[in-house]
């Protein structure tokens, strides 16, 4: 695992809602995130934090140096049980580059290369673009510039460049300093305004993360982005985190003679996390701790942050839909597994991997659920007749279920209770329902309603009923069974102003026919049809 990145950013209504690819709209009337119509059940998430909780809280380090503590004193609090001592080694080597067509390499003064057999050569300075094709001597090329002066890749950096060809690709690696990495890597990871303490605590846990993480067996020991630390070269240097670097000049956190892997991230949310519930792996010096000043980090509490079902199912490749959704926690408080129910299985998935997977900042949450879903199969219900809507709700208070008429604006129809309850309705006209609070509202369901059309008579020569309600000048369609058990036309007509209808036609008797209205489509109705009934002589 890796340090989590973010620290002081501004979270805005406005960038919530465009976080996500089924961002909430603003509702019509009482809430401020109305979910996409037809997106099934919607998440809410709150918390604590921003990042994996294990080790040093960044801001709550922040906040002990306000608080006068010292970096010795800081590092101790977060990984306890280590001291701190010498580092054992003063090089690291940073993977700038890999599988590279081409790389382009600017040196400001001249620079020496060391080639692949040995021999010496010196290069004035200049802008070089090599390919693999290119490379005018034995790689790997070992480039050195001359005192005082840079090389550039992309960013300027401190140190030795090497470039070798792997696999017909080119690979790019800074040798350089330790404490010249951390230059960099130090203001990368935390703003270098904070108090001095804390940036001082920031270079001795990252300066030992990087020793204790270096890669085993490989030809580099680091990446330059967030898969070990951020370093983004000489640009990204500043004088009070060099000084902090400085000062601390050597000294890593050790456990038992080892190098400490010292984790760190931007926000506890007020509790670090322990290893063994981050990761099912006890480690004595990632335990959980009290943090009493990362309050001060503008991700301590966050959210609202809603979601919808299909967001979620989409992030985790499930189908769906989401009806239920419940929580089971560790014992530092987080959450440690969540259980999505769908109407095929229940789906059980670690907290961490939902956090990576959907962009949560931390696992130290709860999650509300407004679920409402229709029968099953959705199909247009008959005029008159009552509908059953199955509704979930978790970790909500004052939930509504609201009504949109075809045509209408929302309309409250009942409150709904916590838990799993079945909601009835009687539409008299196609109609969206959802489940709303105060803040957010699910998506909508719609329950077409279809005219409800009766056949009085059906003789040889004419068909006559009824629709309720009376759609004046809905299109009727009188159908004759085939033998195959599929309709055929064979008259047609349209509803009077008093709602009968009278179609002339001559099936034959013993036929079996039926009857489909049609209302216009701005009527806000579905097609109905009739039962089927015979053909009397």
């Amino acid at each position: 695992m890796m340090p989590a990145r973010a620290l002081a950013l501004a979270v805005t209504a406005a960038a919530l809602a465009a976080g996500s690819a089924h961002a909430a709209s603003v509702c019509a009337t009482s809430c401020a995130f109305q979910a996409p119509a037809g997106s099934g059940a919607l998440l809410v998430f709150n918390g604590h934090g921003w990042g994996h909780g294990v080790g040093m809280s960044q801001y709550g380090a922040y906040g002990y140096a306000l608080h006068g503590a010292t970096y010795d004193q800081i590092i101790a609090h977060y990984y306890p049980g280590t001291t701190l001592g010498p580092a054992p080694a003063s090089t690291i080597r940073v993977l700038l580059a890999d599988k590279k067509k081409k790389v382009t390499l600017a040196a400001e003064a001249s620079v020496g290369v060391v080639d692949g057999a040995g021999a010496r050569h010196t290069l004035p300075a200049g802008t070089y673009t090599y390919t693999p094709a290119t490379l005018q001597w034995p790689a790997p090329l070992t480039f050195s510039p001359a005192r005082g002066s840079y090389l550039k890749l992309g960013r300027t950096y401190r140190g030795k460049i090497l470039l070798d060809v792997v696999d017909g690709r080119l690979r790019a690696i800074d040798i350089v300093g330790l404490e010249q990495y951390l230059w960099s890597v130090v203001p990368s990871e935390m703003p270098s305004n904070w108090a001095a303490e804390a940036l001082k605590a920031q270079a001795v846990a990252a300066r030992s993360y990087a020793l204790a993480t270096r890669a085993v067996g490989a030809p580099f020991d680091v990446y330059s982005d967030t898969r070990s630390q951020m370093y983004l070269g000489v640009s990204s240097e500043s004088p009070a985190s060099t000084a902090a670097v400085n000062a601390t000049r050597g000294r890593v956190a050790l456990y038992a003679g080892n190098v400490a892997e010292t984790f760190f991230y931007s926000t506890s949310g007020g509790q670090t996390e322990s290893s063994a519930d981050w990761t099912g792996t006890a480690v004595p010096y990632l335990v959980s701790v009290p943090d009493p000043y990362d309050d001060l980090s503008p991700y301590h509490t966050w959210g609202p942050t809603p979601m919808t079902a299909q967001t979620v199912l989409k992030a985790l490749k499930v189908t769906g839909p989401i009806t239920d959704v419940t929580t089971t926690r560790n014992q530092a408080g987080r959450v440690a597994q969540l259980k999505l129910t769908t109407p095929l299985q229940t789906l059980a998935v670690p907290a961490t991997k939902l956090r990576t997977t959907i962009g949560l900042r931390s696992t130290w949450f709860t999650v509300g659920l407004l679920s409402l879903r229709p029968p099953q199969p959705v199909a247009p219900v008959t005029y008159g007749s009552t509908v059953t809507l199955a509704s979930v709700v978790r970790g909500f208070s004052g939930v509504m279920l609201e009504q949109r008429p075809a045509g209408a604006d929302w309309q409250p129809v009942s409150s709904v209770t916590a838990g799993a309850t079945q909601l009835t309705a009687t539409p008299t006209i196609t109609t969206d329902f959802r489940l709303s609070t105060s803040t957010v509202a699910a998506g909508a369901v719609r329950i077409r309603v279809m005219p409800a059309v009766t056949i009085t008579s059906a003789t040889s020569t004419a068909a006559a009923g009824a629709v309720q309600p009376v759609l004046p000048d809905a299109a009727v369609d009188l159908q004759q069974e085939n033998p195959d058990l599929t309709w055929t036309s064979i008259a047609t007509g349209t509803v009077a102003a008093d709602g009968t209808f009278t179609v002339t036609a001559a099936p034959p008797a013993g036929a079996t026919v039926r009857v489909v209205v049609t209302p216009a489509s701005t009527s806000g109705y579905a097609a109905g049809a009739s039962a089927a009934q015979i053909v009397s002589g």
